[in-house]
Formats: structure tokens, C-alpha cells, sequence
């Protein structure tokens, strides 16, 4: 099959790991990214992300149309990775080349936090022959804005980007740590205040990720900072260089759980997150994995856990094991997207 994928090379969910895999599986995937074509700098993009992008729907119907009228041959499927940057013109465009078309969208569009970024794809969602949604609720919110037919799976971890290195002595020691947090700094998600409550309970915790200087708790967080966003071998690194890595939701995104609920312990590290229904139905509690309501609990669990390397260690290597077992890698998620669209 060929795939023409639509995507944000320079996002880290929206990245192209997912057209990676459709390659692993077998298909000939074009590579395209919009975002890069017609946004060129980062005040545009906070100006179009702010006004839900519709400034940019002409521009982004004449791309796809050249674009499109440049392929050697025609694609058996078009995959939209996000999609906000797709109105109702661009879509109906699409529609007449005739071809099934996935929107793949791994945040919360129908949830409210990111004011108008969305606006455009909500009323495209009828033009999609299949929705992909991360979020039991937003199935029917979906449903609501038209959309045919929606699909929910879980996020996953990648099966070559994520891959473990294979010595752990070759991680380098500014990517090791106790407990480690990688992630961005959100207002109004109090991330700030959860890792300090860790860090004044006498928790040794390393931040990684971008935004954190903008926090009112910089100055106390500071001496725990270790810079800012990781990618590639570095992320990897300072997850598996880590002896207990947490996992955070977002509540402005409604998750119950995220790409690091997969990623932390497919790489390799022990998985301490947010007690969810789904995190529960993912890891069997303190056997695969450590679950806290507060951070009175995760201090507890964590300080417990960095005195007792063998219960560490045996959590950590079931982690790996049913994450794994579970088959939530890119690769498995995005042939149960290509098997739904045959049957539908």
C-alpha cells in the first residue's frame, strides 16, 4: 500500500515515528510536512495555534493540490498525524482523489485546553473516513462533530526509537539519575509544586524539559534542573539511566495516560505514575509498575524503592516484560488502524 502521511516532523507526538512504522510494516509511506511548508518561524506558529489556523487555509489548499499533482503515483490512503492545520476546503479537496483518509490525533481536541487550536479540524472530522482517538470520551464527542467512524486505541512507544541501549554502562552520568521527571513545565498543571513537595521530602529528583525557568518555583528548582527537552539516544538514555521515572498527566488534557506510560518501561525504567483506571489496567500495581495519588504517596513509594534495589529491580524487569506483552509499540497500533479501515 502507499501512504501518503501528513505530519509535524518537529513535534515530539506528531513526529513521523509513526509513518516509520507503516515502513517496518511493509507500505511505501510519503513523507510530507505542512507545518514546515507554510509556517516559517515560531511567532507564526503561536499567532496560528491562537487563532485555530484559519488564516492559513488557502495557503495549505493550494500545498496540497501542487503537492499532490507532483506525486509519481497516486496513494492508496492519506494519514493525517494532528490534523489542526486541515479545514473543511482542504479536506473536500482531498475528498475528491477518492482514497480513505485517517486522522490520527493523539491530544484532546474536544477537551478545551488549547483554546481555538482545533477549530478547524472539528469541522473537518465528517470528511475523515476514520478518526483515531486516544480517550473513551472522545469517542462520542467525535460522533457529536460528525465524525463516521472513530477508532479508540491507546498511545504507544516506538519499537526502534525506543529501543534500550544494549550496555547500560555506555549511558554517560549526565543522564543518570534517582528519580527522574522529563517533561515540560505547564501553567495551571502544578507539576512545580508536586516535584518540589518530592524534593523538600528529601527525594533526589532530576528535571529534564523545556519552560521550567517560567515556573514561580524556579529558584528552588533550579538546583534540580538538568536541562531541557531530550530527543533521540538522550531520551532514551536518561529514562534507562534513571532508577525510577514518573509519569504525569495532563488534567487540561484529560488523560488517564500518556506516551511515557509506555515508553518509561519499554526503555527500561521503573514506571511510577498517577494512580488511573487505566494505568491499573495496564500494569498490575507494584508488580509491573508504581501508582501515588499525592505526592505524600510518591515520596513514600519512592523513598521506599531507592533502599531496596532487588524490589526495584524486579518491578522494573516486569514492567518491561507486560508493556511489551501488552503490544502498544507503533507498530502494533498502527496495524490495528489498517485492519479497522479494511473492515469498515
Amino acid at each position: 500500500m502507499t501512504i501518503l502521511y501528513l505530519g509535524n516532523s518537529d513535534h515530539p507526538s506528531t513526529s513521523f515515528h509513526r509513518a516509520k512504522a507503516l515502513e517496518r510494516l511493509g507500505h511505501n509511506v510519503i513523507l510530507e510536512d505542512p507545518y514546515q511548508a507554510v509556517i516559517h518561524s515560531g511567532l507564526e506558529e503561536k499567532i496560528h495555534f491562537r487563532t485555530g489556523y484559519f488564516l492559513l487555509q488557502a495557503q495549505i489548499k493550494r500545498w496540497l493540490k501542487k503537492r499532490i499533482a507532483a506525486l509519481v503515483a497516486k496513494p492508496d490512503l492519506i494519514w493525517i498525524n494532528a490534523g489542526e492545520i486541515f479545514g473543511s476546503g482542504a479536506m473536500k479537496y482531498l475528498k475528491t482523489l477518492n482514497i480513505p483518509i485517517v486522522l490520527y490525533n493523539n491530544d484532546d481536541p474536544t477537551g478545551g485546553r488549547d483554546g481555538r487550536r482545533f477549530a478547524m479540524l472539528m469541522k473537518s472530522l465528517p470528511c475523515y473516513d476514520l478518526c483515531v482517538v486516544m480517550r473513551d470520551i472522545n469517542v462520542q464527542e467525535y460522533k457529536d462533530h460528525g465524525a463516521k467512524k472513530v477508532l479508540r486505541v491507546t498511545m504507544s512507544y516506538d519499537e526502534v526509537v525506543h529501543k534500550p541501549i544494549a550496555d547500560i554502562a555506555d549511558i554517560q552520568p549526565e543522564y543518570r539519575s534517582d528519580v527522574a521527571f522529563i517533561g515540560t513545565w505547564m501553567r495551571h498543571e502544578n507539576r512545580d509544586e508536586f516535584l518540589l513537595k518530592l524534593i523538600n521530602k528529601g527525594i533526589p529528583v532530576s528535571i529534564w524539559g523545556d519552560r521550567w525557568s517560567k515556573s514561580p518555583l524556579w529558584a528552588q528548582l533550579e538546583p534540580h534542573y538538568r536541562g531541557g527537552a531530550l530527543g533521540g539516544e538522550n531520551y532514551v538514555s536518561a529514562i534507562q539511566g534513571s532508577k525510577i521515572c514518573l509519569g504525569m498527566l495532563s488534567k487540561g488534557n484529560r488523560d488517564e495516560h500518556t506516551q511515557r506510560s509506555f515508553e518509561i518501561p519499554y526503555i527500561g525504567s521503573l514506571f511510577c505514575a498517577e494512580r488511573t483506571g487505566e494505568h491499573q489496567a495496564m500494569y498490575e500495581e507494584g508488580t509491573d509498575a508504581v501508582f501515588w495519588d499525592d505526592a505524600d504517596e510518591c515520596a513514600q513509594i519512592c523513598a521506599d524503592l531507592l533502599q531496596d534495589d532487588v524490589k526495584r529491580e524486579r518491578i522494573r524487569q516486569n514492567g518491561m516484560k507486560r508493556v511489551r506483552d501488552n503490544k502498544v509499540g507503533n507498530e502494533d497500533i498502527c496495524s490495528k488502524i489498517l485492519l479497522e479501515l479494511a473492515n469498515s
